[in-house]
């Protein structure tokens, strides 16, 4: 293990709080969160495509922070119209 796993096995650790929020809280919150969490998926796929030395790894990471972008403006646009 390098500093890069170790930090992407840490980084899996700040799920819970965002979780909790998701369940608990209002969804204007639970949306933020959600936003977090496609953030730190990214964050934690980019430290394993470092980790694991591996190249190819890093696509995956380009796609998920495309997607949570869009997806957090979809969510957003549905979101709007019930607050």
């Amino acid at each position: 293990m390098n500093a890069f796993t170790i930090a992407a096995t840490a980084l899996l650790a700040g799920f819970v709080p965002l979780g909790a929020v998701c369940l608990f809280c209002r969804e204007i919150d639970a949306a933020a969160a959600l936003q977090l969490c496609g953030t730190l998926a990214t964050l934690i796929l980019l430290c394993l495509a470092e980790g694991f030395h591996r190249s190819a790894y890093f696509d995956l990471p380009v796609i998920c922070a495309t997607a949570t972008l869009i997806g957090g403006l979809v969510f957003a646009r549905f979101l709007g119209r019930f607050i």
